[in-house]
């Protein structure tokens, strides 16, 4: 108990010093307002919130305060803001709402109609953003099709708005930005497209520019003069710039350390996947699968810290970070931690970033443990498929991916939304498997374990875990924990519920009609607190739909925003329940030729992001085409397909296609269908994913 006190006189000593006002950290009860004014919370990014009127105690007294519906969106992952009673997040396709904290009335809304303005890079990756950024008056928002915008906080007028990625490229912005000393900063997705990874700063006030840092390492041309980018290159082997960017796009986690002054990059996955067509002569590949730390005024490289050299597995540190100070063997240490996709959790110095400590959090084959001498993994031997198949914990997805965890400093533990799930890699592709780079990616399960997730309170000082507690769903939502000694969060299965944050008993759960990916916030105004979180299960869901599915139909159940209280009596307008079966239809006039079938099945593979492979997504984060009466017709189909016509909902528009292709992918979902109804043998889909 001891190294336990330690660690909470540390961390709050930090909260303390670190010139975050109380405001930022989520306040005290007896404050008026106390505001939510960054994605992860404080500055330090811990999901934690000093208030305390919600407790333990009376727990058993929180209601819903107000619910808001909001019509037209999907998927939702999105952190809110609480801003001075004001509530700031974005929705499917990057709209910004302003919503009043204390009523639920919207004040005004943002859509910037990406399927508009950039109707090709609309059709890049689903729709999803995970929230928005605040800094002296002005909400500043990252769109999917790679603009970067301030908006006025109180009007929601566009004050100004820059391009920040190549118009041409596949890069996306799927996360939230983060300020600092009056900049702005943001990343971008797009390395499982082999995108270059890079992140850009600018002015607050005139979006000018200010500095830019690339991830991985260019042409020789482009890194001639840059010692970073030339020492990066050496770590990558082969012509790496001709097959692909290389990946390690930062697309979510984002740290700012105000005591450094130091931003911190969470580093995604390499691209191509396959290190033998991207590093044919191996080599590390920094930074790709690292974290790397930059100094915030210059954005010139500072240290960094790989965790998984020459990644193969869409591996990455995208997860979020948070910063804080223990006490490790008597000494207080300025430390960084996170618990990456690929099992570990790690505890990093943030003034030198060496590894300090890393243990598995779960199932984790891939390695034997992190050597803590020279912070590499010690690998199991075939786990990049040299043999041409690597079965391995834990998947793509990871143990811990976007959805963020957070940290206490009154119990010293962190609390993981946890998963379990193996994978299948493989470069032998075998018969009914989609391919991608020539080679196959798919989730693997070996036990009842396999495919369930779990929420986990990790000892960063002691690595290991304190507690547990099962869940029957994987992909779950962020975590928020609080002075009131609770830990809130959001499943699958539709409930948000509320546990001990020492003992992990759960003490009160609400059913939300639907499942929550999204991490909650607290906040008060007029001193009364507060907890919301927005309700919109979906995301990546599709890609891994026969492990995600849990039954939410496309638009059968109303996306929310659920703002609880104490004595809260407000209650949500009904929802339809999860649904498992799929209801296909069918026209028995029709006549499938099998060429045509074969073919549009290759084309499908435009279709896989949203509607999963096979076209066997059960509704999210878009329609199961099998149920679809606008498949049943090809006229139909063209005109959404190619033409555009639901743009406007979600659906971009694949104009390169022709008529023939588009009748050729009608053919395949319509033999689907069949498939489904029983009237035809199925072609052998397994199931495996280009993820």
């Amino acid at each position: 108990m001891k190294t336990r006190a330690l660690v909470t006189v540390a961390a709050c000593l930090l909260l303390a010093g670190s010139g975050v006002g109380s405001a930022a950290l989520g306040g005290d009860a007896s404050e008026a307002n106390a505001n939510w004014t960054n994605t992860g919370g404080p500055v330090d990014e811990s999901g934690f919130s000093r208030l305390r009127q919600i407790n333990k105690a009376n727990i058993g007294e929180l209601g819903l305060a107000w619910s808001l519906d909001l019509d037209g969106e999907v998927s939702l992952e999105a952190t809110p803001l609480a801003v001075d009673g004001v509530l700031y997040f974005t929705g499917s396709y990057c709209a910004v709402y302003a919503v009043d904290a204390i009523s639920g009335k919207i004040l005004w809304k943002y859509d910037p109609k990406i399927w508009q303005r950039s109707p090709a890079k609309f059709g890049s990756n689903f729709g999803v953003n995970r929230g928005v950024a605040y800094a002296d008056g002005r909400i500043f928002l990252g769109a999917l099709d790679g603009h970067l915008t301030a908006l006025n906080a109180k009007t929601g007028g566009v004050e100004w708005e820059v391009q920040t990625v190549p118009e041409t490229s596949r890069h996306t912005i799927t996360g939230a930005p983060r300020v600092f000393n009056g900049k702005v900063i943001i990343g971008n997705a797009g390395a499982d497209s082999n995108q270059r990874g890079f992140v850009t700063a600018y002015d607050q006030k005139t979006g000018k520019q200010a500095w830019r840092f690339y991830t991985v390492p260019g042409a020789p041309e482009q890194n001639a003069g840059d010692p970073i980018m030339e020492m990066a290159a050496k770590t990558w082997t082969g012509e790496y710039w001709k097959v692909g960017g290389g990946g390690g796009t930062v697309w979510n986690g984002i740290t700012f350390d105000p005591e450094l002054n130091q931003i911190y990059l969470g580093v995604g996955n390499a691209g191509p996947y396959n290190p033998k067509v991207r590093n044919p002569g191996g080599g590390d590949n920094l930074f790709v699968a690292s974290i790397v730390a930059l100094n915030a005024d210059t954005g010139k490289y500072v240290w960094h810290y790989q965790q998984n050299p020459n990644e193969a597995w869409d591996y990455k540190a995208t997860a979020n970070m948070i910063e804080t100070t223990l006490t490790l063997d008597g000494k207080r240490r300025k430390v960084l931690m996170q618990s990456p996709t690929n099992g570990f959790f790690y505890v990093i110095d943030r003034v030198t970033g060496k590894l300090i400590s890393a243990e598995k959090t779960g199932k984790v084959t891939w390695a034997k443990k992190i050597d803590l001498k020279t912070g590499r993994p010690v690998e199991e031997p075939n786990i990049r498929y040299e043999t041409g198949e690597t079965i391995m914990w834990p998947s793509m997805i990871g143990t811990h991916n976007w959805q963020a965890m957070s940290f206490n400093p009154k119990t010293g533990l962190v609390y993981i939304p946890y998963m379990q799930l193996g994978a299948r890699y493989a470069t032998k592709v075998k018969p009914g498997e989609f391919s991608f780079g020539g080679m196959t990616a798919d989730g693997y399960k070996a036990d009842d374990q396999d495919g369930t997730g779990a929420l986990l309170a990790w000892d960063p000082v002691r690595q290991k875990a304190r507690w547990k507690v099962p869940l029957e769903t994987i992909w779950n939502g962020g975590t928020l924990t609080t002075g009131g000694d609770l830990v809130f969060q959001g499943t699958a299965d539709g409930y948000f519920s509320a546990y001990d944050a020492v003992s992990g008993a759960r003490l009160w759960r609400f059913n939300a009609g639907l499942g929550i990916i999204a991490a909650p916030i607290s906040y008060s105004v007029a001193g009364k607190q507060y907890v919301s979180v927005l309700v919109g299960y979906g995301g990546t869901t599709a890609a891994l739909s026969k492990f995600l599915n849990v039954g939410w139909k496309y638009g059968a159940q109303p996306r929310r925003l659920l703002t609880f209280a104490l004595d809260g009596k407000a209650s949500p307008p009904p929802s339809p329940p999860p649904d498992m079966a799929v209801h296909a239809v069918d026209d028995p006039s029709l006549t499938l030729n099998e060429a045509d079938v074969k073919q549009g099945r290759g084309l499908s593979m435009f279709c896989i992001a949203c509607h999963g492979v096979g076209l066997k997504a059960a509704g999210s984060p878009a329609p199961d085409l099998r149920e679809s009466q606008i498949a049943l017709s090809q006229e139909s189909l063209w005109a959404v397909v190619h033409d555009g016509a639901l743009q406007d909902r979600g659906m971009p528009k694949f104009d390169m296609l022709t008529r023939d292709q588009v009748n050729k992918l009608h053919a395949y979902i319509r033999a689907t269908a069949r498939e489904s109804l029983g009237l035809r043998k199925p072609e052998g889909d397994t199931g495996a994913s280009s993820f």
